[in-house]
C-alpha cells in the first residue's frame, strides 16, 4: 500500500471551495505610535424595523507584558469560591434544639447502613419524596460514620440532599444529636406542602 495518495477530482473541487475562504492571518500587534484599528461594524436589516441595527466588533484587549520566570497573577475581575461540600442550608438552631430534645417529632427515619453508593443516593430521595407527600416535617436519615469518620454515605448524603430536583422539599439538614446517632446522622428538615 502506498504511503502517497491522489485527491479525487471532486476532493480537489471541494478543497478550492475550502481554500477560496480562507483569509490570511493579520497581526494584532499595535506599535506604539501607529493608529488604532478601526472597528469592523456589520449592518442587518431586520424585517418589521425601521431602522437597520448596526454591530460592532469589540475592540481586542491588549496583552499584558510577561516575562520568563514571572509569577503569573489572576485577573482580578472575579474570584472562585470554593466549597467543601455542596449541601441544603443548615436547619435553624432552634428547630434544631427542639428536634435534638425531641420537642417537634421526628416522623420517620432511614436507615442507609450496608447500602452501595447508587442503591443509597436512590433510596434516599425516594424516601425525602414519600415523606413530603406524607406532610412530614423533619426526618432522621442514618447514614454511618465510616471509616476514620470518613463514610462514603456521610460525605455525599448532604450533596444528594441539595439535588435541584429536592430544591423544593428540602429546607435544611444538620447533623444529629449524640442519641440520634450522632454524627453518622442527619436531621433533615423539610418543607410545608403548597
Amino acid at each position: 500500500m502506498s504511503r502517497f495518495f491522489t485527491l479525487k477530482p471532486e476532493d480537489m473541487r471541494l478543497w478550492s471551495l475550502v481554500t477560496a475562504t480562507v483569509r490570511p492571518h493579520r497581526a494584532s500587534r499595535i506599535t506604539p505610535g501607529e493608529p488604532e484599528p478601526k472597528t469592523e461594524t456589520e449592518t442587518v436589516q431586520v424585517p418589521g424595523m425601521a431602522q437597520p441595527m448596526v454591530a460592532q466588533k469589540p475592540k481586542p484587549v491588549p496583552a499584558t507584558p510577561f516575562q520568563l520566570g514571572q509569577i503569573a497573577r489572576a485577573e482580578p475581575a472575579f474570584r472562585f469560591i470554593v466549597s467543601d461540600s455542596f449541601s441544603p442550608d443548615p436547619i435553624e438552631p432552634r428547630r434544631k434544639r427542639r428536634l435534638s430534645r425531641e420537642r417537634d417529632p421526628i416522623e420517620a427515619r432511614l436507615d442507609l447502613h450496608g447500602m452501595n453508593s447508587l442503591a443509597a443516593e436512590a433510596r434516599l430521595k425516594a424516601f425525602v419524596q414519600q415523606a413530603y407527600a406524607n406532610d412530614y416535617r423533619a426526618v432522621l436519615v442514618i447514614t454511618g460514620k465510616g471509616m476514620a469518620e470518613n463514610g462514603i454515605l456521610k460525605r455525599n448524603a448532604p450533596e444528594w440532599l441539595a439535588d435541584p430536583a429536592l430544591g423544593h422539599i428540602v429546607a435544611g439538614i444538620s447533623l444529629a444529636h449524640a442519641r440520634h446517632g450522632g454524627s453518622g446522622a442527619l436531621y433533615v428538615a423539610l418543607k410545608r406542602r403548597s
